[in-house]
């Protein structure tokens, strides 16, 4: 009995090292999966970074570790397609990677299951953003929503209407301080607004400032060569040049890329044949960021005087603005 006791206590011993008692643990299936490695990931500004890894072994893996805050992950292993994402608290957990790495089952965790339950629905047109947080005022998942997918879809007033139903206890969330910045930045561009000056690169390296276009329309256009939906927007942006660049309007291509041969390749078959820049960082991009895009394509039109006089114009909403105004 001694000897039974002395290896309980032991056990005990290894699993309390094992799991932090102020932090999160993972406990992780893979069933199907080779052995290898399994890569934890963080998300900021659209992007997935690995924080850490550890192996998978005979389909089992954990990490543990400790967050400030909820934050949503993902999970990859270097066989998966795309990592499978999860919001992270700090509590134990347990995780199984389904269908040779394409869906995620999530025990022990509410946050999980609200997230899970909606992170396809948020996507399609037509969600209730405002249902979900006045239902889940205090989740960081209706903060991470907002956050992610409505401050490019939400007319301004609308977005802080629903952002002032958030609970006061998410102020510290990065999701809601984020949010809040870029509430600021949409009041400072809103239509009637000077534009933001700016001076970036274009594809010769050569700089380029907002200010060198005083005088004329000029469209700001969002946009990145591996952004499907800019690509079938870019005809109706060279139809649109061609017929107004005579009559005092052009436009100024702003690239979201982050590498330059794709960039302009896409330039070259697109026919884009005004001035692009672009500082080549992706979502760190600067110039987005001075204008409050999260989503592309997007626009701004820019009158002579250099007040902004236009957003968001796309198909034949651009050709009659522009008609609007230059006729």
């Amino acid at each position: 009995m001694k000897n039974l006791a002395s290896i309980l206590l032991a056990c005990f011993a290894f699993t309390a090292c094992q799991q932090p008692s102020d932090g999160y643990r993972i406990d992780g299936k893979a069933d199907g999966f080779a052995d290898g490695t399994v890569y934890l990931k963080s998300f900021r500004n659209k992007m997935f970074t690995t924080v850490d890894s550890v192996p998978l072994t005979g389909g089992r893996f954990r990490f543990t570790g400790k967050v400030e805050t909820p934050q949503l992950y993902a999970i990859a292993t270097d066989g998966m397609s795309r990592p499978l994402q999860l919001f992270i608290e700090n509590a134990p957990m347990e995780v199984s990677l389904q269908g040779g790495g394409e869906k995620i089952e999530i025990k022990n965790s509410p946050l999980n299951d609200l997230f899970l339950q909606n992170q396809e629905a948020v996507t399609e047109e037509g969600y209730n953003i405002d249902s979900l947080v006045s239902l889940y005022p205090a989740s960081p998942v209706s903060a991470f929503f907002l956050y992610r997918y409505f401050t490019y879809q939400l007319p301004l007033e609308q977005l802080k209407a629903v952002r002032a139903k958030l609970a006061p206890e998410l102020d510290g969330l990065v999701y809601v301080t984020d949010l809040d910045t870029i509430i600021g930045t949409l009041e400072k561009v809103q239509i009637g607004c000077p534009a933001p000056g700016f001076t970036l690169p274009d594809t010769e390296g050569n700089a380029v400032s907002l200010a060198s276009f005083k005088g004329k329309y000029v469209l700001l256009d969002f946009w990145a060569s591996w952004c499907p939906y800019c690509r079938k927007e870019n005809p109706n942006l060279v139809a649109a040049y061609e017929k107004f660049n005579d009559k005092n309007f052009t436009v100024l291509g702003i690239s979201l890329d982050n590498r330059k041969e794709p960039w302009l390749k896409a330039i070259a078959h697109d026919r884009l044949e005004w001035t692009n820049v672009s500082d080549l960082q992706y979502w760190d991009a600067a110039v987005p960021a001075l204008y409050g895009i999260r989503g592309i394509p997007a626009n701004v039109l820019v009158n002579p005087d250099g007040i902004i006089v236009a957003k968001g114009l796309k198909g034949q909403a651009l050709h009659e603005k522009l008609e609007e105004l230059l006729r």
